[in-house]
Order: C-alpha cells, then sequence, then structure tokens
C-alpha cells in the first residue's frame, strides 16, 4: 500500500475541492489535523494542516507554488475519464496545468495543480498502441 502526505492551507477547503472531482474519505483516520482521502484500494493521501505537517519533519514546510516537490499521477480507464477530471478540476478551482499525449499517442493525460499547489497527473495508458 502506499500512503502519501500532503501539506494543506485550509484542509475544509482541500476535502471540498477533492470531494468535487470524486475522491472520498476515511472518517476513521479524520480529525481537526488531517484526513485520509481515498485513491483506490491500494493508495491514500493524508492530507494533513500546515502545523500538524511540520510535526514529522525538521525540515521547513515547501512551497508548492514556487517549488514542485511531487507529482502524484494516476492511471484512469479512458480518454473520456481524464477528460472527464479535467473538467471537475477546473469546476472545483484547480488548474489545468499540461495536456499531454506521448508515446506516438499511446498515453494521454492531464497535468493539474490542486489548490495547494501539489502537482497530480491523471493519465490513460493504450497499451496496444505502445510502439514495439
Amino acid at each position: 500500500d502506499v500512503f502519501v502526505n500532503l501539506s494543506v492551507k485550509s484542509l475544509e477547503r482541500s476535502v471540498k475541492f477533492f470531494t468535487g472531482i470524486g475522491f472520498s474519505f476515511n472518517q476513521q483516520f479524520t480529525d481537526e489535523n488531517g484526513t485520509m482521502m481515498i485513491i483506490n484500494n491500494n493508495a491514500s493521501a493524508m492530507l494533513l494542516t500546515e502545523k500538524f505537517f511540520q510535526s514529522f519533519t525538521k525540515k521547513p514546510v515547501g512551497d508548492a507554488a514556487k517549488s514542485p516537490e511531487i507529482i502524484i499521477a494516476l492511471s484512469a480507464v479512458s480518454r473520456d475519464d481524464v477528460d472527464d477530471m479535467a473538467g471537475k478540476v477546473k469546476k472545483e478551482g484547480g488548474k489545468i496545468v499540461d495536456n499531454f499525449v506521448q508515446l506516438d499517442g499511446a498515453m494521454y493525460g492531464i497535468r493539474f495543480e490542486d489548490l495547494d499547489h501539489h502537482l497530480w497527473e491523471v493519465f490513460y495508458m493504450d497499451m496496444q498502441a505502445i510502439p514495439k
């Protein structure tokens, strides 16, 4: 299993954004300091307030608006799912920063910033179209 920890400026605002683009949360692991966002059966993201996140490290919390610290990539079932997510991200106030087609068209995706400027990718990979 994979657990990603992300600092957020406003837990309430982040939960609203990620709920709006289709994610759910495990209330068993939710309090005023953070919440567990379910990505899939094997991956979750812990959205942690900056103050609580800071308690995990002696290094200063970075400013994702100025310097990316991670790009979280999620696979989609189809190109339509990628486009659907792009629409949801825009509707909820996220920012699409890139649309991409790679590997001779076999990979199709978007890259977006959430409300705290963390970078995410949603992509579809057509394994039959990958050049051999």
